[in-house]
């Protein structure tokens, strides 16, 4: 058996997986967020720490005991700093906080190969803004800063005292050689921090740890060997199969993400498209990213009376383009193809005959009109993409499949567990590490549950919409 954590934004997900890949249990544990100012998103670390040990004791404890491996997957991002004592300075500044969009310009323009050396464009949502954000705001903090972890990796440092990480979570930093799979000194520099700061580096298959003999007994397991793991999406693929060159996925977690993993480094800066490594050794993945997804469905739900299974429901019984209501799902920003932390959501083309039905029609449709401008953005970069396996808690809905893949012309595979996602993956990574095993003969393609092929008559009903919707990001944006 091998344990999988996923350290996400509104909860922490564990699960433990045979040896033949099928999930024996799971369990998870809620996480809040705070945004005590506009475009500020932080968490406590701790929490984190606090959730994990709630969702593993979820567990049954027979399971527990049989536990060969852990691996780790997280939210991305996440800027971590520690003291001398290794603890917290402050909370963490999360992936979708947009406090740090004019350190962006200040860090490339201290280091003009930033988009060569990283293959990113620098956006609010990375690390390394937020840490010159933060010595140009809290001086005093920044100097005090001995290390800084990802989300996952403070877990880490909780469960196993080892300050380490993985390449495709650090990849998002923007303070590694994207394509030597390395720290860079000069990325570093131009943010005043040095190698010193930074986790040791190991591929997520890698054993980077073991499990603290404290921490094993109130488990009730031994103190078993913790691997690299993986940034949320890397390790998502990894659940999926996702680990051959063009293998593709749609997750509709939090955030929504179009992940195409590669042979090789392959990136596109200027469309805001991420070039990150995968966390099997020698692969590379390219990402549309979208910081609103599901998180429109639950605050379409709030705002209808539902939860999210009746304003699924609800867009159903409205079907398909049945009005002329517009959502632009921007609630907390935009990364691709816009780099936007400023832009919002707008509800546009209300009418007296407005109903909850047709606005949670539109919420649906708005989030895959957004897709499709990511995935057009891949495709702009040469990459090929004709099929996607969905994972994630959006997965549920076929009425949402349908409206996807007519947005984006492509074919959606359903594989069983889908919503699980990269806590299957770091179990994955776990036995692994653990084995010594090929990756790809680990990582396989769970089985397909159903397939939603592109309707073209729905897509010709849908495209107004698109075009609707693509002028109305610069119209709202103006103002």
């Amino acid at each position: 058996m091998f344990l999988g954590i996923d350290i996400g934004t509104s909860g922490v997900k564990a699960v433990i997986a045979a040896q033949d890949g099928t999930i024996a249990a799971q369990a998870s544990a809620p996480l809040t967020v705070a945004h005590s100012h506009p475009l500020w998103s932080e968490q406590d670390p701790n929490d984190w720490c606090a959730a994990t040990e709630r969702a593993v004791l979820a567990l049954r404890p027979e399971l527990r005991a049989q536990v060969q491996g852990i691996g780790l997957a997280g939210q991305m991002h996440g800027a971590t700093l520690l003291g001398h004592d290794d603890r917290p300075l402050r909370p963490a500044i999360l992936w979708n906080d947009g406090r740090s969009f004019a350190e962006c310009a200040t860090l490339e323009r201290a280091e003009p190969r930033s988009r060569e050396i990283t293959g990113n464009m620098a956006m609010p949502g990375f690390t390394a803004p937020k840490l010159l954000w933060v010595k140009a705001h809290e001086p005093d903090i920044f100097d005090r800063v001995r290390a800084v972890l990802l989300p996952k990796d403070y877990v880490r440092l909780h469960l196993t005292g080892e300050k380490a990480s993985d390449v495709s979570d650090s990849a998002g930093t923007l303070w590694l050689d994207t394509a030597a799979r390395d720290w860079s000194d000069p990325m570093l520099a131009a943010s005043g921090l040095s190698r010193d700061q930074m986790p040791w580096l190991h591929e997520g298959t890698e054993i980077a740890g073991t499990l603290r003999a404290d921490v094993a007994a109130r488990w009730g397991m031994k103190p078993v060997p913790v691997a690299g793991g993986g940034g949320d999406n890397a390790a998502g693929a990894v659940g999926i199969g996702a680990v051959r060159d063009g293998d593709a996925f749609l997750s509709l977690g939090t955030s929504g993400v179009i992940f195409v993993a590669t042979e090789r480094f392959r990136p596109n800066p200027e469309r805001a498209v991420h070039a990150f490594c995968h966390c099997v050794p020698g692969m590379w993945h390219q990402m549309s990213v979208h910081l609103s997804a599901a998180s429109c469905i639950d605050w379409g739900a709030r705002m209808t009376g539902t939860d999210a299974g009746g304003f699924f429901a609800l867009a159903e019984q409205a079907g398909p383009a049945a009005g002329p209501e517009l959502f632009l799902p921007y609630l907390s920003g935009e990364r691709t193809p816009h780099n936007d932390p400023h832009i919002r959501a707008a509800l546009l083309g209300l009418g007296t005959d407005s109903d909850p039905a047709r606005i949670a029609a539109a919420v649906l449709e708005g989030v895959a009109f957004a897709h499709a401008d990511g995935l057009a953005a891949l495709r702009e970069a040469g990459t090929t993409v004709e099929e996607l396996a969905v994972i994630g808690g959006g997965s549920r809905s076929r009425y949402w499949g349908m409206v996807l893949a007519a947005a984006l012309d492509a074919t959606l595979v359903y594989p069983d567990g889908g919503e699980v996602g990269p806590a299957l993956g770091a179990a994955r990574l776990a036995q692994v590490a653990v084995s010594g095993a090929d990756p790809a003969e680990i990582c396989t393609r769970p089985p397909t549950n159903h397939v939603i092929p592109p309707d073209p008559a729905l897509a010709e009903k849908l495209a107004p919409k698109l075009a609707r919707f693509r002028a109305a990001y610069a119209a709202t944006r103006s103002i």
